[in-house]
């Protein structure tokens, strides 16, 4: 039998080894309670502010909202382009809602015809969730309340009020400052400020052509946040002010159009088709840059449906069409004074006289001149006066096309120039290596022949300009010393654009473009092809011009301008002008798209027009109506005078005179 003691020494020592253990897994324990207590304690004393800002933006949420656009205005400050209120009806998509179900319960609210309908379904159910899909714009307030009404039974319908662009003054300025439109896939991009999220609210809109286009990103702003309460499932339940971030609106844009010369420009237009480009003579901006006929870019805002843009598109008169800049033409006649100042830079006498008999041949063929009896013997003066095409033929011939190309070029002509929108189309000003880079893929007709000066020498043939282009050439001229940018933005916040005066020289000297500023000064007095049309009846204040007609089509005998057939092939009626004549202060060019004459369709609709401007000049005006000098009393009258007899004063020219009537007169 063991000893006891044996049995006494294992227990002890198995004992131990249990305190030991207990030992250890208590401390180890304390030690996990001592954490998870320091824890706690950092969690509650020192991070509570955190959590209290996590356990907030679980509350609250922050919805973008657009700016309000930046405005566009005149050179005196009256609005072109704005923002009015615009009561807009919302769908987001979520998933309570049932699209179809919810866009015709809306239709017995406002007008969705059924196609209408299906696309907005399609919309909504492609939309990201929770994001507002536009169902319409621009509704009555019966129609925003009867919304509002039954929101509570309408999940996810909103009606409220943003912002829609407005454009007070219809077509007159739509091709210039353009119009706004919805956010299209196209436009979003990765990156850059077309990936802002701005970019997907259903308010917002970006620039679709013109200054809206052209500025868009200094018009655009910067977007707001509305800080609002939701739900669990992230439905708004509140709206807390306190926490918005005001949006910042976007730059004013001031042009250097006169709104009342714009309007007047295409309401002398009428029905007709054209273009009309007005420039300060001094400092190169634009006053006037119509284009007829035109449209409402309203309707554009606010979403043209299928048949609308189809009437558009395929009107024969092209409203969309950007005449004033995209439109190109032959300028006829109105090239004259180019080809005169070529002339001169290439040693022509200014009095050299050519027989005009009503046409010559050349090359076994007659090139008529537009008066069928001629007009005799005729120098530089006369025939820009009477715009005699022999005359200018027979120069065209001396001189060849490059020197008249390299001066056309130094008026402008054949140049586009950065006016800040685009659309511009330079034209054509041919030479000899513009013909043959022409035709490099056939060299038979790569050369330039000789009977092509001809053409040339009158404005026909390869040559087209717009209409700026010709307002600028009209601008240098009356300037007389510098080679005038036409500047179309006046200003952008504020700040404003380097003015087109603060540019060279012209490269002629002073004697050669006064010849040719006399030479049209004397087409707008008696006896010259615009005599009867361009009289302003301003006092003594007198517009020089030149009339231009341009052929669309080749007429074996002479033709009538294409009077009596089909509108699209009548000859194009022009007229260049500036006013007054001893200080040139604006320049203008009208282009009658198919109007049959220079002198009939073109000039009195450039008298209208430059009226406007000058009877709004405050200089002008004031010279209008000074009152005339009183006549000095004969030494007779005087002596048998009676002292205290009352002496009439002579009444100040009439500033609002009736217009003088058009009378149609020569080409």
């Amino acid at each position: 039998m063991a000893e006891p003691a044996i049995f006494f020494a294992e227990v002890n020592e198995r004992q131990g080894v249990f305190h030991r253990r207990a030992f250890l897994l208590g401390g180890f324990a304390g030690l996990g309670l001592a954490a998870l207590g320091g824890r706690l304690a950092h969690l509650q004393l020192v991070e509570t502010q955190r959590y209290e800002r996590l356990a907030v933006s679980n509350q609250f949420n922050f919805k973008l909202v657009p700016p309000p656009r930046g405005v566009i205005v005149d050179r005196n400050g009256a609005i072109l382009a704005a923002n009015r209120p615009n009561f807009r009806l919302l769908v987001a998509r979520d998933k309570d809602i049932d699209p179809q179900a919810t866009v015709q319960t809306l239709a017995n609210f406002v007008p969705l015809d059924d196609a209408r309908q299906k696309r907005l379904v399609r919309d909504i159910k492609n939309a990201p969730k929770r994001a507002p899909v536009s169902i319409m714009e621009d509704m009555s307030w019966e129609q925003f309340s009867a919304i509002n009404v039954r929101a509570p039974e309408l999940p996810g319908v909103t009606a409220d009020m943003g912002e829609v662009r407005v454009y007070p003054h219809g077509g007159a300025f739509a091709h210039v400052i353009g119009y706004v439109a919805k956010v299209n896939k196209d436009d979003l991009k990765p990156t850059g400020p077309n990936a802002d999220p701005i970019m997907l609210h259903p308010g917002f809109r970006i620039g679709k052509q013109g200054v809206e286009k052209a500025f868009d990103l200094d018009l655009r702003g910067k977007p707001g946040a509305q800080k609002v309460e939701v739900d669990a499932n992230g439905r708004e339940v509140k709206h807390d002010t306190d926490g918005d971030i005001p949006a910042v609106a976007g730059k004013e844009i001031q042009l250097t159009l006169d709104i009342d010369v714009q309007n007047r420009a295409l309401e002398v237009f009428g029905g007709e088709s054209g273009a009309a480009v007005m420039i300060d003579c001094r400092t190169g901006d634009i006053i006037c840059m119509a284009s007829a006929p035109s449209f409402d870019a309203n309707r554009f805002v606010r979403g043209l449906t299928g048949a609308e843009y189809r009437a558009l598109a395929t009107y024969e008169r092209k409203p969309l069409l950007d005449k004033a800049l995209t439109g190109t033409y032959p300028p006829g006649s109105t090239f004259k004074p180019i080809t005169a100042m070529a002339a001169l830079e290439a040693g022509i006498d200014p009095e050299l006289r050519v027989g005009c008999s009503g046409g010559m041949y050349f090359g076994g063929r007659y090139f008529h001149c537009h008066k069928k009896g001629g007009h005799g013997m005729q120098n530089m003066h006369d025939a820009i006066k009477n715009s005699c095409d022999v005359y200018f033929y027979s120069v065209a011939l001396r001189m060849g096309p490059d020197r008249i190309a390299a001066v056309a070029k130094a008026f402008g002509l054949g140049e586009t120039f950065d006016i800040g929108i685009s659309g511009q189309k330079k034209g054509v000003v041919p030479s000899t290596a513009w013909k043959k880079e022409y035709f490099k893929n056939n060299p038979a007709q790569s050369q330039w022949w000789p009977g092509e000066n001809l053409s040339y020498g009158i404005g026909q043939g390869y040559l087209t300009v717009n209409c700026l282009q010709l307002a600028v050439m009209t601008a240098r001229l009356a300037n007389g010393r510098k080679a005038l940018n036409p500047r179309l933005v006046k200003s952008i916040g504020g700040k404003e654009l380097p003015s087109g005066a603060a540019v060279a020289d012209l490269p002629f000297p002073a004697e050669h473009l006064a010849m040719v500023r006399a030479g049209m000064a004397a087409v707008t007095e008696a006896g010259g092809t615009a005599y009867r049309a361009s009289q302003l009846g301003l006092g003594d204040i007198l517009m020089a011009g030149k009339t231009g007609t341009a052929q669309v089509r080749n007429y074996d005998k002479g033709g009538a301008r294409g009077k009596g057939g089909p509108w699209r092939l009548r000859d194009h009626g022009l007229f260049v002008a500036f006013a007054p004549i001893d200080q040139p202060r604006y320049a203008l060019a009208v282009i009658v798209q198919h109007g049959m004459g220079g002198s009939t369709a073109a000039a009195p609709r450039a008298r209208e027009i430059m009226r406007t401007a000058l009877l709004k000049d405050p200089e002008l005006r004031a010279r209008i109506e000074k009152p005339l000098p009183m006549p000095e009393l004969a030494p007779d009258l005087e002596a048998d005078a009676v002292p205290d007899a009352p002496v009439l004063a002579t009444p100040p020219v009439q500033t609002t005179a009736a217009a003088t009537p058009p009378v149609r007169g020569p080409a």
